[in-house]
Parts: structure tokens; sequence; C-alpha cells
């Protein structure tokens, strides 16, 4: 959302800091292909729904990739209706849906946080399309620009505990 992302800040004086106002959305659905390191998106300004995910799947499908295709989401609802799992039927893609509150699972969550720290955060954009194009420009430079930072970032490694106890408190 077009606004201000004020990380932190600490100051003796009261200082006054520019400040972008407007409630404009500029919705971006991404694929992380998490074995070649691209990433392949549908934009928009509208607004994202079974259309948008329609269109994303299509994108997915019609890059000739070989092999199976599993597309990792979260429970959206545009995501879990039966025309999006008609679609990736037809596309033959696989749809795993996470469980929720796991974002943290989700590698593309990863690279949206990047994205807005490298794009908004503690920046000023004076219009939306300044907005929108410093989105677009952190993107664009993913597969070269940020590609060393994203290494580690966008990694296939996660923590596992083997015999882990479960505690839960009865209060």
């Amino acid at each position: 959302m077009f606004g201000t992302f004020l990380c932190c800040l600490w100051s003796i004086q009261r200082i006054l800091i520019r400040a972008a106002s407007g409630r404009q959305r500029f919705h971006v659905l991404g694929a992380w292909d998490a074995v070649d390191r691209t990433l392949a998106t549908v934009a928009n300004i509208t607004v994202v729904n079974t259309e948008t995910m329609c269109d994303r799947l299509q994108k997915i499908a019609s890059q000739g990739r070989v092999g199976p295709i599993t597309l990792v989401l979260d429970n959206a609802k545009y995501q879990r209706n039966a025309v999006v799992r008609e679609r990736a039927k037809t596309l033959g893609i696989e749809l795993l849906f996470l469980p929720s509150y796991s974002p943290n699972l989700n590698r593309i969550e990863r690279l949206w946080r990047f994205t807005k720290r490298r794009a908004v955060y503690g920046k000023y954009q004076a219009t939306f399309a300044d907005f929108r194009a410093a989105i677009e420009d952190v993107l664009h430079h993913v597969p070269t620009i940020h590609a060393d930072s994203l290494k580690e970032l966008m990694t296939l490694h996660f923590q596992e505990f083997d015999d882990v106890s479960l505690l839960a408190d009865g209060s």
C-alpha cells in the first residue's frame, strides 16, 4: 500500500518527516522457482482475485518447464476456490497449501520482506508512480544486482528438530 513505512527513528529534537498519503495499492503475485532461482510475477493496481490467480497460473505454465510443477500457496480465498483448482489441474500444476499462520514456510514471503526493505522502508516516494517504480526496480534486479543478497535468504534449507516434545499449558 502506498504510504509511509518508517522503520525506526530516534531524535533528540522533534523533526517533521515527509510522508506519502493515499490508499492506493500495487498488487504483485509472484512465484519463486527454488531450483533455478528465478522469479515470475503478475502485477496490477486493481484487485487480486480468482482471475488474477488464474493469470498467474497461466504465466507459470507458459514458461515451458519440464517435469511436475508444485505451487506452494497460503490460504487466501482467491487461491483455494474451485475455479483456481480446476485451472491448475488443467495446466498440470499441483497446488500445495501451507497451514494457516505459517508465513515462514512460504519462501515468497521472504522475498516480499526483502523487497519492502529495499524499496519502501524509510524511503519517501512523492507519488504512487514513484512507489510502484521502486518496487518494480527491486523485483527487476532480483536475478542480477540482488542475486547474492538473496542466496542465503531464499535457501532450500529449513531447520528441523528430532524428538521434540510439545508442552501445552492448560491454564
